[in-house]
């Protein structure tokens, strides 16, 4: 049995961590840099930056801080937002990123998922998918839950798996920032689709949460934010309830 990961994620607008609700109504949150040595010295078992409005800006994500970030941790380190083309994934690589994320662009040119795949293995590769349920059906959305897309969760999470990802990253937009909990029916129908690790993301409020999305949702990893950088919930400490209500983590 996979032990099950807790992965904080900093989500990245103009060099500092934001956190919103449903995608909108930023607020700051802190200092990226600093923020990951934290989360790095706290346990947590993977680091996600996502540089939110590089898609929708039409630009590249910031190298630099990325650099910064990797530098200052020692966990493995996703990195998403305005990858396009494999010279991006290269860049971001060599900044010490061990996996890349791929939303906008993977849902308008497919094939790049078989390209960064082929080039640097599916392991790399992260396909990030944001949907919104909306009459009963998951929606996936472009430039960070923008611009809604006639994909559908399920069958387009399916055929990122065929074409070479190695991880699905889900986030509902329905539930960010919500404090809810995760869409867990969802996440169990992606599961029993897929054979690559899902991960969960948006709806975190208390710790029950993160047991309902590993025993309800059966995912492999679990992704939070503003719990986690605001302190409402602390990484040692959420790892300890995991382990008394017996999910191996």
């Amino acid at each position: 049995m996979l032990a099950k990961k807790i992965i904080p994620c900093l989500d990245v607008k103009e060099g500092k961590t934001v956190k919103g609700v449903n995608f909108v109504g930023f607020r700051d949150a802190g200092d990226p840099v600093e923020m990951g040595a934290q989360y790095s010295e706290q346990g947590a078992d993977e680091l996600v930056f996502l540089d939110i409005t590089a898609s929708h800006e039409g630009r590249k994500t910031f190298v630099d801080l990325v650099k910064r970030v990797a530098a200052n941790i020692s966990i493995p380190f996703t990195v998403g937002g305005g990858i396009s083309e494999l010279s991006d994934v290269d860049k971001l690589l060599n900044a010490g990123a061990n996996k890349v994320s791929i939303n906008s662009a993977a849902l308008r040119n497919p094939q790049l998922i078989e390209d960064i795949a082929k080039k640097f293995g599916s392991q790399v590769c992260v396909v990030a998918i944001d949907g919104n349920e909306e009459n009963n059906e998951w929606i996936c959305y472009l430039n960070g839950g923008r611009i809604p897309t006639d994909k559908k969760l399920l069958s387009w999470a399916k055929e990122a798996e065929d074409r070479g990802a190695g991880e699905i990253l889900f986030t509902s937009m329905t539930h960010d920032g919500v404090k809810t909990g995760y869409p867990n029916e969802a996440l169990a129908q992606l599961k029993a689709t897929l054979k690559i690790p899902v991960i969960a993301s948006g709806g975190a409020g208390k710790m029950e949460h993160f047991k309902d999305a590993f025993t309800i949702g059966n995912v492999d990893a679990a992704l939070a934010a503003s719990v986690f950088h605001f302190g409402e919930i602390k990484i040692p400490e959420l790892k300890q309830y995991l382990k008394q209500e017996g999910i191996y983590i």
